[in-house]
């Protein structure tokens, strides 16, 4: 199985089949206490960036929803300061990246933009909203929610595309009962960036 289609396994249609419970976009709302927590009990700062995952589709009506997305992003830029661009990757997922030193800020604007594909019927091209963090050391670690799951999990990428399996259990553990944590770790799925890049959207 490739990148390409383990990706697709573990947050697309497979995910889908097995999910436990509905997506639900207000689950991104929990990351308002948890950036707290991960900051006061783990050392972990915010690193002001965010974004959301979906999958495209040719059709003219995805893309008006993807403009309207942009518009409802730029209406609020003014009000919360949160900097935005959407982009696609080198396995052709598409994301909206969200910049802002207010986490409330940054989760609101994600629940705009997510909360958006919903109403307009295409909340199943979601895939993921990952939100970046950095321990003491400027280690990376990421919380990545499943759109398909309706869940969270750790994911915490080291150097030559492995995985600190050590800080993602303490991170489980910490914010376990805070966040919907994803019980089954076939689906906890690395995103890795491309070769060039630093986030798993790059």
């Amino acid at each position: 199985m490739g990148l390409l289609d383990g990706l697709r396994a573990a947050l697309g249609l497979r995910a889908e089949t097995d999910a436990r419970r509905d997506a639900d976009p207000d689950d991104l709302f929990g990351m308002s206490t948890a950036y707290l927590t991960m900051e006061a009990d783990l050392g972990y700062e915010s690193l002001d960036i965010g974004a959301l995952c979906f999958s495209g589709v040719d059709s003219h009506s995805f893309s008006e929803t993807v403009d309207e997305v942009v518009s409802i992003l730029e209406a609020g830029q003014e009000e919360t300061g949160t900097e935005f661009s959407v982009s696609e990757d080198d396995h052709g997922y598409h994301w909206v990246i969200l910049e802002d030193d207010d986490p409330e800020d940054l989760i609101t604007s994600m629940h705009f933009a997510a909360d958006t594909f919903i109403e307009r019927d295409y909340g199943s091209r979601l895939l993921a909203a990952v939100f970046a963090y950095a321990d003491r050391d400027g280690d990376p670690a990421y919380w990545i929610y499943s759109f398909r799951r309706g869940a969270y999990y750790p994911f915490a990428p080291r150097d030559g595309r492995e995985r600190d399996s050590g800080a993602e259990f303490k991170l489980e553990s910490a914010l376990d009962g805070e966040l919907e944590i994803e019980r089954e770790k076939e689906y906890w799925y690395p995103l890795w960036p491309s070769e060039r890049g630093t986030h798993p959207w790059e």
